[in-house]
């Protein structure tokens, strides 16, 4: 029998970094005790759990979201410590490959530049964050954190060979982050290159990624959620459903056609305009009759009203009380619930006591960490 895999980390044994709290923990107990907590949040239903899926416990990451730290000579790109000083993670074994020699060089790249990192401290300096994001097709979104709009334009002219250390460069942007708060990115985003978007392509669905939508930071396991959720979707064949908090429109487009190839009524619903428009031009491009509507979730379904199917992915504090009142009075028969905290999950299924869970997954997005997404069912009792 192999032996179990356990994730050696420099970082952590120099006591640099504990961002991984299950570093340590062979990857099989990992799994396996997060699929026991799920299990318990939903302990008293008739619940069907397929076998969770399994990340890779390694090279995972799509996305690295480092903060700047250091001196302008001496840049560091990973966290802060708890003297809110860098120290450098540029050699994190998270990340996938592809990504990983992208972070390995930006420490380069940024001192190039010339950028001062925020002193969090002294309150000075100007680059706080580099976020970068890397596609299945190997390009990337590469986004510059400032505190002011004063270095744009420094960025802007090194822009050519910014493009040139990183051919695959899709998409470089400059966001404004003024506050002097722990927030990772502002509301401002200026985009330097032509393109505006980086194409996510999961299980052939070409999802197009703007600056400042979201995206789940696991791809092969993105990809085996919405595959999950497509055959469930399948199995209760509903001639129309909604869903909420639709983002770029993962699940609404992978649920869009019946495996005989007929069209379903799909509406996605979500917030983020620039999302919204992603998603459109995706279903347009792909030739796909999905509607996607800008507009806040809770406030979509009226009494009585509604799909047959109604699909929801909200943040970690849940689809709250409000919504799911709604869903209770709706004329959904089933839900398909997507979520990142299993306390919330179980609150608002206790919240809509019309439904039953019967079928559910786990889905190890992040390995090495207590976080893990769950994939639920729910039927309307009769």
């Amino acid at each position: 029998m192999p032996e179990p895999f356990v994730l050696q980390c420099a970082y952590h044994a120099a006591g640099r970094c504990r961002s991984c709290t299950l570093l340590g923990t062979p990857y099989d107990r990992q799994l396996a005790d997060k699929q026991a907590r799920a299990e318990a949040a939903l302990a008293g239903h008739p619940v069907e759990w397929a076998a969770p899926f399994a990340s890779r416990p390694a090279a995972f990451r799509n996305k690295a979201k480092l903060v700047a730290g250091g001196t302008r000579a001496r840049p560091t790109l990973g966290i802060l410590d708890g003297r809110q000083h860098g120290v450098d993670l540029s050699g994190c074994g998270l990340y996938e490959a592809g990504l990983d020699e992208v972070v390995g060089s930006l420490t380069d790249v940024v001192g190039d530049l010339g950028l001062v990192p925020y002193a969090v401290p002294a309150r000075s300096g100007e680059l706080k964050h580099v976020l970068v994001t890397h596609s299945p097709d190997g390009e990337l979104m590469l986004r510059f954190v400032l505190r002011s709009h004063g270095q744009v334009g420094r960025i802007r002219r090194q822009l050519p060979d910014l493009v040139a250390t990183y051919p695959g460069a899709r998409v470089v942007s400059v966001n404004i982050q003024p506050a002097h708060a722990a927030v990772l990115e502002g509301p401002e985003e200026i985009v330097l290159t032509g393109d505006q978007e980086l194409t996510m392509r999961v299980n052939g669905v070409p999802l197009r990624l703007r600056p400042r939508s979201f995206f789940q930071t696991n791809t092969a396991v993105a990809a085996g959620l919405y595959r999950q959720a497509r055959s469930w979707v399948d199995e209760v064949d509903p001639a129309s459903l909604w869903d909420l908090y639709c983002g770029v429109g993962g699940f609404a487009l992978h649920a869009a056609l019946r495996p005989d190839g007929t069209a379903r009524e799909v509406l996605g619903i979500e917030s983020s305009a620039d999302a919204v428009d992603s998603a459109r031009a995706t279903a347009s491009a792909l030739g796909l009759a999905v509607r996607f509507r800008a507009a806040d979730a809770t406030g979509s379904l009226a009494h009585g009203d509604g799909p047959e199917m109604v699909v929801v992915n909200p943040p970690r504090r849940g689809i709250g009380p409000d919504l799911a009142r709604r869903i209770e009075a709706s004329g959904a028969g089933h839900v398909l619930y997507s979520s990142c905290n299993v306390a919330s999950l179980a609150r608002d299924i206790a919240a809509m006591p019309g439904f039953v869970p019967v079928r559910a997954r786990v889905f190890d997005m992040f390995p090495q960490t207590e976080h893990l997404e769950v994939l639920t069912l729910l039927r309307r009792l009769p």
